[in-house]
Formats: structure tokens, C-alpha cells, sequence
């Protein structure tokens, strides 16, 4: 019987001064991500944090817009309280 995985998680290192990098390429993870979750008939991905899907305000509604329209949800764990929470 073959079941199609209910959530896909996402995670990426905390970023270390590489503001300049291009969104396609400091997300390509991402981005391959939704593209996973699409095929796999995924409900939703979910990220530990805010900053995982974008480290700026455009790069996360960036993100968000790539989501958008893909009938994927997305969910945010409980934040924990580390040195890194926005």
C-alpha cells in the first residue's frame, strides 16, 4: 500500500553573513521542497522557525509567494527559545 506522507519537513543551517546570495539560489532547498511536496501529494511542510524561510522580510514573503497556490500548508513548530528566534 503506498501513502502519500501527510508533511514534508524543512530545515536549513542558521545563515552565517550570506546576505547577498541570490533568493533562488540561498533557498534552492526550498524551492525544491514545495516541489517535492507537490509530487509526493503532501499536505503541508513544516519549517522549526520563521528565518528558515527567509532571513528578510521580502525572502520570507518570497517564500511564501512560491507556496502560495500549491494547495501546501505551511506549519510553524512551538518556537523554542534559542539565540536565533526572530
Amino acid at each position: 500500500m503506498n501513502r502519500k506522507p501527510l508533511g514534508i519537513v524543512y530545515a536549513r543551517e542558521h545563515p552565517q553573513q550570506n546576505q547577498n546570495i541570490p533568493y533562488e539560489q540561498k533557498f534552492a532547498g526550498f524551492i525544491k521542497t514545495i516541489a517535492q511536496a507537490q509530487s509526493a501529494g503532501a499536505e503541508y511542510i513544516i519549517i522549526c522557525e520563521p528565518w528558515v524561510i527567509g532571513d528578510t522580510y521580502e525572502e520570507v514573503i518570497e517564500s511564501l509567494s512560491r507556496l502560495a497556490g500549491t494547495k501546501i500548508a505551511l506549519q510553524i513548530v512551538e518556537r523554542r527559545i534559542n539565540p536565533f528566534a526572530n
